[in-house]
């Protein structure tokens, strides 16, 4: 037996509010499987179950705000009775600035039935909903079933409110990372005119969806680093460093209605050069449509923010903890370069590491961004 509780997805999560319920009871549940929509400061983040089993019973209804380690449900293990006695009571929405919302609401004359999370999703890609087909009982609408049409990538508007609440959000979990992580930061300019030069090749005669971009180049060289440099891949928890298994590399993502993400593309340490480029395709497109999982937004290892092709130059970012290390990726520009004893122009970029002092120095440091530099200028190697 097993109690499913409010996941924390940021150091700075206190509470989240349970937006739509994926399962039901009775229902048989595995590792991985997404069971429930929770609305954090950050948007709508889907959970997953991390055991296998039968969903017994939901303890918390819709519209809820649940603390974080609060119980959601309880969920058997195969083959495991139902316990005599019955656990605490549901967790019920807060009275009085909403009506009680049910799980499966019905049809009504606004349209199809639909969960409170997908008619939110749906008016904000601007998705008509009596065009969806539901997959939920009855065919109710769920937050899964709301996508944008695949000719047109609408993005998401955040509402006002929601825009500011992020900030907010992002603020105060930035400046407790700057007042707790004893920052510093190591930077290093290099040539990247082979790695661009090598991309434009393998690039030619491929269509768009196989072409790669300098930006994945960078996350699977960070991804390598990390492997070569395991001080500076891990998460710092009750005052001790416990170094990851794996490579979870966080992406930034810019959010185009305001506000920063960085979900993290699990088990990045296994992906190939094309396998990176459509993991961080995919993110970057759940993170803008808010249909990011709770593995993502809580698991990640390392970050890496990049400024794209253009843009300043250099970039010292903030550590997201429990993360020790934070990688800032400006944009290339075009600068004399020595090059076997010549001048001649080159792209380059500036690499700033942004580490906690608790954990790693400066020579460590030093050796990552050595072991990035290596990678970059042999991307055949990637």
């Amino acid at each position: 037996m097993g109690l499913f509780t409010m996941p924390s997805l940021g150091s700075d999560m206190e509470a989240g509010t349970l937006a739509e319920w994926l399962v039901k009871p009775g229902d048989r549940v595995s590792r991985g499987d997404v069971v429930a929509v929770v609305e954090t400061q950050k948007g709508a983040i889907e959970i997953e179950c991390f055991e296998d089993g039968v969903v017994d019973e939901l303890r918390a209804e819709v519209g809820a705000e649940v603390p974080v380690g609060a119980p959601l449900a309880l969920i058997l293990a195969p083959g495991e009775d139902r316990p005599a006695e019955r656990g605490p009571e549901p967790q019920h929405p807060k009275p009085p600035t909403a009506q009680p919302v049910s799980p499966l609401p019905p049809e009504t004359p606004h349209g199809p039935a639909a969960s409170p999370a997908a008619r939110m999703r749906a008016r904000d890609l601007g998705v008509d909903l009596a065009g969806l087909t539901g997959s939920g009982p009855g065919g109710a609408i769920l937050l899964a079933d709301v996508v944008p049409p695949a000719e047109v990538m609408p993005q998401p508007v955040p509402r006002a409110d929601a825009q500011t609440e992020m900030r907010r959000a992002i603020a105060a979990a930035m400046t407790r990372a700057k007042r707790e992580i004893p920052h510093f930061y190591l930077s290093a300019t290099m040539d990247v005119q082979p790695a661009r030069d090598w991309l434009s090749a393998r690039n030619a005669d491929r269509p768009p969806d196989e072409r790669l971009l300098l930006g994945a180049l960078f996350v699977r060289a960070v991804v390598l680093a990390a492997r070569a440099v395991p001080v500076m891949n891990g998460h710092y928890r009750d005052e001790a460093f416990h170094p990851a298994p794996g490579v979870n590399v966080g992406v930034a993502v810019a959010l185009r209605g305001g506000g920063l993400v960085a979900p993290a593309l699990i088990g990045a340490e296994r992906l190939d050069l094309p396998a990176t480029m459509a993991g961080m395709r995919d993110l970057v497109m759940r993170a803008r449509a808010g249909r990011l999982r709770g593995s993502e937004m809580s698991e990640g290892t390392i970050t890496v923010s990049s400024l794209g092709e253009t843009g300043a130059e250099a970039m010292a970012g903030v550590i997201f903890p429990p993360q020790v290390a934070l990688v800032g990726i400006g944009a290339p520009q075009l600068r004399p370069w020595v090059v076997a004893g010549a001048i001649v122009p080159r792209h380059v970029v500036t690499v700033t590491v942004s580490a906690d002092h608790r954990v790693s120095d400066g020579r460590q440091a030093a050796r990552f961004l050595a072991a990035f530099e290596k990678q970059i200028a042999t991307p055949e190697g990637l």
